[in-house]
């Protein structure tokens, strides 16, 4: 079974000429790591906010609803080809949609045994599920802990911040129906399947409320996600180029709220990153820092894609012209979207190579740097409201850590602190990192806990790479 790819368009930059003379200076790609499938290609709701079905791009119409048995068989043997040609012993497979339950209990059993299949018994596969929630029930749960499959949804908060935008499409919202899924999921059979919960950040509601809906159903971790958007379609509220920086107020009141709390409630994967990178750490996903993305989308009829995030920049950007029937994924890895994505600080315009806080906000998310004139090398519409949310958490862990060392030592201060704050990002004097603090020493507050164990957690900056920054169609 073939089929042709749909065409796709080259924006003004990345081209295919830059990566041939990145690789003709020595540029050699990283492998991949993760894989998004889409294992159905439509959805049970009709969110307002869905870049699948509300961008530029509607090529959703064109796909099979369903992943054919096919597509999954060559999927699995690509992917396998690609972990074994690099050697790699372990990868993430995030299976996803649309709505990927719609697929069928069936489907979705076939699918995770073909993969475990492809791979080997030498391979250990961590495989996820991002849903909506709508139709996760005891049944699917355990068909999910018995095929080792952990389990992400997609909720705005309370009632009124959900239904607001999560709704069916005769206009009924879904709130009560996920509630019922999450009670199920964070119960004692089922938690270990819990892999996280995703919500998109509207200004309209209180970010303290939000976090604490959220935080009621006890997830391991929260992700909140920035409406996507660009220079020619801002996201909702922010005005490019104006003095306000509203998304960087509503996550400064999450970041307070959480990171003051006495003991760790929960993680939130945005905030971690941005104390990990500030900490001389990397990130554990690609919407932050500098670490090489290194994943790939198959769509329902095996054409291989990049972030389909891209969907809101122009029609065709997230294609690619390759497919699991004729290319492999080290053909993927030059185009140039991935390839961009790769580069580190190369990858970005000079504004942002010049800016001191680029080693920390990375750029902002690729997709939200699009403008018509110079396609991706751009800072992100984001920029500004991410260099004050930056700043801000900067200061505090600077003060945090400098009175948690000095309680620890004993001492007026610890030499080389106040230089690991600043600039960011960068390690300590003499490229090592200061000795880390202890956050249960006599005499620390909450907040220096909380400071304590983000500079004990994170992680050495390494070029490790970095998982997709969500893997939510509704962000």
């Amino acid at each position: 079974m073939s089929r042709p790819s749909l065409s796709h368009a080259e924006p003004p930059w990345p081209r295919a000429t830059d990566v041939v003379a990145r690789e003709a200076a020595g540029w050699e790609p990283y492998p991949l790591h993760s894989f998004v499938l889409k294992v159905h290609s439509r959805c049970d709701l009709a969110c307002d906010y869905c870049y699948m079905y509300r961008s530029r791009d509607q090529s959703w119409r064109t796909q099979p609803r369903a992943m054919a048995p096919a597509v999954v068989d060559r999927t699995a043997e690509r992917i396998a080809e690609h972990l074994s040609a690099h050697g790699l012993r372990e990868a993430g497979v995030v299976l996803h949609g649309g709505e990927p339950l719609l697929a069928g209990d069936a489907a979705l059993a076939r699918t995770v045994r073909v993969l475990r299949a492809a791979a080997g018994d030498g391979v250990k596969l961590h495989l996820s599920l991002q849903t909506n929630g709508v139709r996760l029930t005891r049944e699917r749960l355990d068909l999910c802990g018995e095929s080792g499959i952990r389990v992400g949804v997609s909720t705005d908060g309370g009632r009124a911040a959900h239904d607001r935008h999560r709704r069916g499409a005769d206009g009924r919202g879904s709130h009560a129906r996920v509630e019922a899924a999450l009670e199920l999921l964070a119960s004692a059979p089922y938690r270990r399947l819990f892999a996280g919960l995703l919500c998109t950040i509207d200004l309209r509601n209180d970010p303290v409320r939000a976090y604490e809906a959220l935080l009621a159903h006890r997830p391991p971790v929260v992700d909140f996600l920035l409406p996507l958007g660009n220079w020619h379609a801002p996201p909702p509220g922010l005005v490019p180029g104006g003095p306000r920086t509203p998304y960087a107020d509503w996550l400064w009141a999450v970041f307070k709220r959480w990171y003051e709390a006495p003991v760790r409630e929960t993680g939130v994967r945005f905030l971690d990153d941005v104390m990990a990178l500030l900490l001389g750490g990397a990130p554990r996903t690609e919407s932050l820092g500098l670490a090489p993305a290194r994943y790939a989308v198959v769509e329902s009829d095996g054409s291989l894609a990049q972030d389909d995030a891209l969907r809101t920049a122009y029609d065709g950007a997230a294609r690619t012209g390759l497919d699991v029937w004729r290319h492999s994924f080290d053909t993927l890895l030059r185009h140039p979207g991935i390839a961009a994505r790769q580069w580190g600080a190369d990858g970005l315009c000079a504004e942002c190579r010049a800016c001191p806080l680029h080693r920390v906000c990375g750029g902002g998310h690729y997709v939200t740097r699009y403008r018509h004139a110079t396609g991706f090398a751009n800072p992100s519409v984001y920029c500004a409201d991410l260099a004050s949310l930056i700043r801000r958490v900067r200061g505090r862990l600077a003060q945090d850590v400098a009175e948690l060392t000095t309680v620890a030592a004993g001492t007026a201060g610890t030499a080389g602190t106040a230089g690991f704050l600043a600039p960011p990002g960068v390690d300590g004097p003499g490229g090592r990192r200061p000795g880390a603090p202890v956050g249960s020493s006599p005499g620390s507050t909450p907040r220096m806990r909380a400071a304590g164990r983000a500079y004990d957690q994170a992680p050495a900056q390494t070029p490790a790479p970095a998982a997709p920054a969500a893997a939510d169609p509704s962000s």
